[in-house]
């Protein structure tokens, strides 16, 4: 009967992890992303909207624990900010957000586990399953926050914080139309312990052009499209966007200004209370 006796101590243990905090805050999501995908849409439907992502984000703060960022609001928000399937912007990173005026920096702060769940979530969208794979990806960057799609064009290589495990920086483009231009958004993210930060600053840098990766995008551009492709224009632009951003990516660091997109994005894990 020990065997039998020590099967039970396993299976409850298995349990209480699957039932731990994280567990509680995603089916409490799921149940209300159920009831507002399929209820109508009016003023009291958006009335009990808000007060859904208000429950969510005080659930949130009790996983996060107290936290506050420099120089912003310490009222967070739920990132998740519409429970509605379908609508743009569903399916954001699960987290507490924090934001300046004019959203120049906002800054998510969740848990490993949550983040873990969340890149699962988002598998059949292409996201990398391996944490540092999905830093590097601009999925990730255009996934986890606001509406608009994140190009990435270089890796930044800031100094790991000592108390962290894990710390990655990029510079890119955000955008809804043309993501072709001189990158101006750094994005790091801090992992330390069992939580993640998020950090997010458009209009943090000045770059300039790249001369020959300019001329890759023309060369690439000038290729005849494939009439048997049904995307044609779209996928002699991605190509040419990829292609562009790979030599970007090369090239940055011999830049005059690479130096200074390193110390500005260094400079940005001191927002964050990293002990």
């Amino acid at each position: 009967m020990k065997w039998l006796a020590l099967l039970c101590l396993l299976v409850f243990a298995t349990n209480a992890k699957a039932a731990g905090p994280e567990q509680h805050y995603l089916e409490l999501r799921d149940r209300y992303i159920a009831k507002f995908s399929k209820a109508a849409e009016n003023e009291e439907t958006y009335k009990q909207h808000d007060t859904a992502l208000k429950e969510l984000a005080d659930v949130l703060r009790g996983l996060v624990g107290p936290i506050t960022i420099k120089g912003l609001p310490t009222e967070a928000t739920s990132n998740v900010d519409t429970l509605y399937k379908g609508d743009s912007g569903f399916g954001h990173l699960d987290g507490l957000a924090f934001a300046s005026e004019g959203d120049k920096t906002q800054v998510v702060v969740t848990t490993s586990a949550l983040l873990e769940h969340w890149l699962r979530e988002h598998r059949e969208d292409g996201m990398p399953q391996e944490i540092s794979a999905a830093f590097r990806s601009d999925h990730f960057y255009y996934a986890a926050i606001q509406d608009s799609a994140f190009a990435k064009y270089a890796e930044l290589p800031i100094t790991k914080p000592a108390t962290a495990s894990a710390a990655f920086a990029v510079l890119g483009v955000r955008g809804n139309g043309d993501l072709k231009g001189p990158p101006d958004e750094i994005d790091v993210v801090v992992i330390q312990g069992g939580k993640v930060f998020f950090v997010a600053t458009s209009d943090a840098v000045k770059t300039a052009p790249i001369p020959a990766c300019e001329k890759v995008f023309k060369q690439m551009m000038a290729k005849p499209v494939d009439k048997k492709d049904p995307r044609g224009d779209m996928t002699r632009e991605d190509n040419a966007m990829t292609a562009f951003t790979q030599c970007f990516a090369k090239a940055a660091p011999s830049q005059s200004w690479f130096a200074t997109v390193v110390k500005r994005a260094q400079n940005q894990l001191d927002l964050l209370p990293l002990r």
